[in-house]
C-alpha cells in the first residue's frame, strides 16, 4: 500500500450543522469516513490538500486517509464516496470516502472518453454516444480511471458494445445486456 497517495485528516468531535459551519470558516472541510469494516468516523481535513487529492485521483482510483485520532495514526484505503458542493462558491462543503479492502472487488462508474475521429463522420455521418460511463466490477488496485475508446476505424452503420470494450485483467463491466456505447449513423433521409 506504500504506493497509494496519502491525504491526512484528523477525527473531528463536533457533530451537526453548527460544528460543520465553525470549521468551514476556518477552511476545514468535514466528512465522514466509512471503512471497509463498516464503521463510520466523523473526520475534517484541510481544503487544499483534500482538493489536489481529488483532482488527481478523481473517483476511481485508490489512496490512502492517514486518521488522526487524538494522536493514534491509522491508514486506511479508500475511494471518494460521495461530495457536496457549496451551493455557490466553488469548493467542497463534505466529503464521504468509502472505506475498501484491497482483495474484495468493488462496483464503481468509470467515465469513458472518447478519441479519433471516425471514417464514418469523416464520410458525412453522425456520431451518436449513448454512454458517458460504465459500471465496472474490479478490484480496487485494478480498477482503471477512465476507458479510452478509439472511434478512427467506426464506419456507418457500426456501433461499439460494452462486449467491444478492453476492459483488462480482472475488471468486468456491470450489465444486463450488450448495450451500445456509441456508434455513427447515416444522416437523415439517406439509407
Amino acid at each position: 500500500m506504500s504506493e497509494l497517495k496519502t491525504l491526512s485528516v484528523r477525527k473531528r468531535d463536533g457533530l451537526g450543522k453548527g460544528a460543520n459551519r465553525k470549521l468551514r470558516a476556518k477552511t476545514l472541510v468535514p466528512g465522514v469516513l466509512y471503512n471497509a469494516e463498516g464503521l463510520n468516523v466523523p473526520i475534517e481535513m484541510d481544503t487544499l490538500p483534500v482538493e489536489k487529492m481529488f483532482e488527481a485521483v478523481g473517483r476511481t482510483t485508490v489512496f490512502n486517509i492517514e486518521l488522526d485520532d487524538n494522536g493514534t495514526k491509522s491508514t486506511h484505503p479508500v475511494l471518494f464516496w460521495q461530495i457536496q458542493y457549496h451551493p455557490v462558491k466553488n469548493r467542497f462543503s463534505h466529503i464521504d470516502f468509502r472505506g475498501v479492502d484491497l482483495d474484495k472487488p468493488v462496483k464503481i462508474r468509470v467515465p469513458l472518453e472518447f478519441t479519433g475521429t471516425s471514417k464514418g463522420v469523416k464520410a458525412g455521418g453522425k456520431l451518436e454516444v449513448y454512454r458517458e460511463a460504465l459500471d465496472l466490477s474490479a478490484k480496487p488496485l485494478q480498477m482503471p480511471s477512465k476507458i479510452t475508446i478509439d472511434l478512427t476505424d467506426l464506419e456507418i452503420g457500426k456501433t461499439i458494445s460494452v462486449n467491444d470494450l478492453p476492459l483488462g485483467e480482472g475488471v468486468c463491466a456491470i450489465a444486463d445486456r450488450n448495450f451500445a456505447i456509441v456508434a455513427v449513423v447515416s444522416p437523415k433521409g439517406e439509407e
